[in-house]
């Protein structure tokens, strides 16, 4: 654990070496998170309510999504490149260090421009979310069941790049994951429901966490942190089976 946190110490200060640059890059990010949330302000001002969904309720979905997602892309930056760095070489270098290779590996690269969507969603909660103790300690337990489910997502699509040999499953996840993530799971019906809640669970990125924050029930809640613990199990489980296949590329770059 010593090791891991010096590593992520590590990753942070060298995000912040530059820390014009590190701003700038979360500004964009924020802008454009800003933008998708005043779309979404707007429309429901307009309909008022389309299938159980409010302005309020969807700002809360927002909070919920670019928080986790800052976390998930920005603090493990690295599950989202699994894939490439399987079929280029990349894990040459990790191999060699006595460290576990997947927590090195998701903590030793912070991406600054998703660290604004980590800024963003907590500022949105704070000052849209109506946080309140209990609203914002189960905020915080489903913000980081959602991470744990996103980050698992990523790293088991990127890691079947060992054994398929190509890496655009992980940028399919990855675009998959947050595009649906991002719209209310109750605005979808019939199969493309079902395959929200199973093959790409994009529902409980921010729809299912955002229901639990404002409608708290323990049989949910279960029902989240189960489907955050198969995937996180999976990721690790098939990114450890697909080490045994991996096959260096005598290719030794910085991870």
């Amino acid at each position: 654990m010593r090791g891991l946190r010096a590593t992520l110490r590590n990753a942070f200060a060298e995000a912040a070496a530059k820390p014009g640059a590190l701003a700038a890059q979360m500004l964009v990010m924020i802008i454009n998170d800003a933008v998708w949330v005043v779309f979404w302000v707007l429309f429901f001002d307009r309909v008022g309510t389309l299938g159980g969904w409010d302005r309020d309720s969807i700002i809360l979905l927002q909070a919920v999504l670019t928080t986790a997602g800052g976390l998930s892309l920005g603090v493990f930056a690295n599950a989202r490149r699994v894939g490439t760095m399987a079929v280029g070489g990349g894990l040459d270098a990790i191999l060699a260090l006595p460290v576990a290779p997947l927590p090195f590996l998701l903590l030793r690269r912070i991406e600054p421009v998703n660290m604004g969507d980590l800024a963003f969603g907590i500022i949105l909660f704070g000052v849209a979310g109506h946080p309140t103790p209990a609203r914002t300690l189960v905020f915080v337990l489903v913000v980081l069941a959602s991470t744990t489910l996103l980050t698992g997502f990523l790293v088991l699509t990127g890691a079947l790049a060992f054994f398929i040999g190509r890496s655009e499953s992980g940028e399919l996840g990855f675009h998959a994951m947050l595009l649906l993530g991002a719209y209310p799971v109750d605005l979808f019906a019939g199969f493309i429901r079902i395959f929200l809640f199973t093959v790409v669970p994009a529902a409980f990125i921010a729809a299912v966490p955002a229901r639990l924050v404002d409608d708290f029930d323990l049989g949910r809640a279960l029902t989240l942190g189960a489907v955050a613990a198969v995937f996180a199990v999976a990721a690790s489980t098939t990114f450890t089976l697909g080490l045994r296949r991996y096959t260096s590329g005598s290719v030794w770059t910085r991870a």
